[in-house]
């Protein structure tokens, strides 16, 4: 989860003004952990407050309060930071006081998607998770592949996976991966849909060399920058791990009421995510 946060943060100030290489300095002033960041770390706190609550199996009662709860934390948290970046349609639903989902497939379905690929235990369990998180606003079809093709590159990667079974995978069951991030940076566009954010972010993880490779990567493409590093940088965290520099510089970045739900998830996580 915290590659996703890593991402956004560093992508955070190219998102209207686009850096088409991998040359820039990574944590500077201008950068800032915006809704990308934020909604992450609502899911994951829905994830952890709903194990708490539902200790044994994974039930549909248990996914049906993931949903709930995910709901309840997305629009508790995310209230507090109206002003970090909301899409339109989406900040009428963080406002609403009867949100439903709105048929939605922006990007907003993937990059908020990382602690469920974290949490699962199982490949099968990570989709029904991606289902019960994402299906809360972003129900569309595309939206749901987008975050579910995240999930699963994502599981896989901490699976020991290698990159030629996650493109294996992914080409075959979500998006054909027939292209390079050269051969499309000169004119590709700012996108906020899955189906032009997602399969990208998705290469950018597949080319790298490092994590700090594989968000230079993402963000060197241009675009809606922010949210195609959140993207790769959740997979690129499950595949290299986070350096620890990288940790400590990002967490500079939260106020105190992220930093505590990153410290509860770290506690999560370590302590085998769930009482099965």
């Amino acid at each position: 989860m915290l590659g996703a946060v890593i991402g956004d943060i560093v992508g955070s100030r190219f998102e209207f003004n686009n850096h088409r290489s991998k040359d820039f300095a990574l944590f500077v002033p201008g950068c800032s952990a915006t809704d990308d960041s934020i909604m992450t770390l609502a899911v994951a706190k829905a994830l952890m407050e709903t194990a708490k609550q539902i200790e044994v199996g994974l039930t549909p009662e248990y996914y049906q309060l993931l949903s709930e709860l995910t709901v309840r934390f997305m629009q508790g948290i995310g209230r507090k930071y109206p002003n970090c970046g909301y899409g339109g349609m989406f900040s009428r639903w963080m406002f609403s006081n009867n949100p439903q989902p709105y048929n939605s497939f922006g990007n907003g379905a993937a990059m908020r998607i990382s602690p469920a690929g974290f949490a699962a235990s199982s490949e099968s369990e990570a989709i029904r998770l991606s289902e019960a998180i994402t299906a809360v606003s972003h129900n569309h079809p595309e939206g749901l592949k987008g975050a579910e093709a995240t999930m699963v590159a994502i599981y896989m990667a901490r699976q020991g996976k290698t990159k030629d079974e996650i493109k294996g995978r992914i080409s075959g069951e979500y998006y054909p991966l027939d292209f390079t991030i050269a051969e499309i940076r000169p004119t590709y566009k700012f996108n906020v849909t899955c189906q032009e954010t997602v399969p990208q972010a998705i290469q950018a993880f597949l080319e790298s060399h490092s994590f700090e490779d594989a968000i230079r990567t993402a963000i060197s493409l241009g675009g809606d920058s922010d949210t195609i590093a959140a993207i790769t940088g959740g997979i690129a965290e499950a595949y290299y791990g986070v350096p620890d520099d990288f940790r400590h510089k990002a967490i500079a970045y939260l106020d105190e009421e992220l930093k505590v739900i990153l410290a509860e998830w770290d506690l999560f996580t370590r302590s085998g995510n769930r009482k099965d």
